[in-house]
């Protein structure tokens, strides 16, 4: 279980870092795309086939049954839990 909530928290920790970047846009783009010539050869035909399908039928239906059933207790315990503090891109771009 604390593995668990070590696992969760560290994700949650990298969306977090990833959402409170600062971005600069420091050059511009370009793509040029090719130009391509093609001549048609040969005049195409296209059949697909046909399929007839018959789906499987199924039923969905409930019985009551009488079962043991074990019983879970709860207790508190103190666990140590990670601590972050975050300093967003643009706080550390003012501090340089």
């Amino acid at each position: 279980m604390f593995r668990a909530t070590l696992a969760i928290a560290a994700v949650s920790i990298g969306a977090f870092g990833l959402a409170a970047c600062d971005v600069k846009k420091t050059q511009e783009g370009n793509v040029t795309v090719p130009k391509f010539e093609v001549e048609k050869t040969k005049s195409g035909d296209v059949t697909l086939p046909k399929f007839e399908v018959t789906a499987p039928s199924v039923s969905v239906t409930t019985t009551e049954k009488t079962i043991t059933v074990p019983v879970m207790k709860t207790e508190e315990k103190k666990i140590e839990l990670p601590k972050l503090e975050v300093t967003t891109g643009k706080e550390n771009a003012a501090k340089k």
